[in-house]
């Protein structure tokens, strides 16, 4: 009878799921901090308020920006969750990602020509315009590969930041590894998948914002 009992007990065991690990509770919560929609409203307040060093420019130009960039394409996000379209806000699967990526490029699309009508700063318009390539481009990836977005836009933040501000901004490089790290731990993505994105987004950043700027 002991004998039963202990196979009964050791069966429960490998039946029920081990408790996420700490390791697993950091990727979680660096997931969630260095999220794309935060660094994009982030990095347009930042970039908005260096832009009000010139003489007659706001300095809170960049609250519209995060508007279309990054608050509405969450939202979009966050009602496909709850209507039951869409898993969860990380979007996990590859097949689910294109719409609201589209969706996205054209709320920002839309930001960009009402805020360029409106005559917002340079350096705004040229961060929509890069924000805007970027994810044009990883919806056309996406149809067939499920390259990182969080990767993407972490190392693109660090781009764009160093443009503005010059090296002093690479400080920022290691929190773009954290967030690829984080990706990986919880397996959301391969190693090629944050490495390529990383890649693709410091490249448009690092290019087409500077340009324009």
């Amino acid at each position: 009878m002991m004998v039963i009992v202990l196979n009964a007990a050791t069966d429960e065991t490998r039946r029920t799921p081990s408790a996420p690990g700490i390791l697993d509770r950091i990727a979680t919560v660096v997931s969630e901090v260095l999220a794309p929609a935060v660094l994009v409203a982030a990095l347009l307040l930042i970039v908005g308020w260096h832009a009000g060093d010139t003489p007659g420019v706001s300095r809170w130009w960049g609250l519209p920006g995060a508007l279309f960039a990054a608050i509405i394409p969450l939202g979009y996000v966050l009602h496909g969750v709850r209507r039951g379209r869409l898993t969860n806000h990380h979007i996990p699967e590859r097949a689910a990602r294109r719409i609201p990526l589209l969706f996205g490029t054209a709320s920002l699309v839309a930001g960009l020509l009402l805020m360029l009508a409106l005559g917002a700063p340079r350096e705004i318009l040229a961060l929509l315009t890069a924000g805007g390539v970027g994810l044009a481009v990883f919806a056309l990836v996406t149809h067939w590969w499920k390259m990182s977005i969080h990767a993407g836009v972490a190392a693109g933040t660090v781009a764009a930041l160093t443009a503005v501000y010059g090296p002093v901004a690479l400080v920022g490089a290691p929190l773009v590894l954290l967030g690829c790290w984080a990706r990986v731990r919880l397996t959301a993505h391969t190693p090629a998948q944050v490495v390529v994105g990383a890649l693709v987004g410091a490249l448009i950043a690092g290019t087409v914002f500077p340009l324009l700027r």
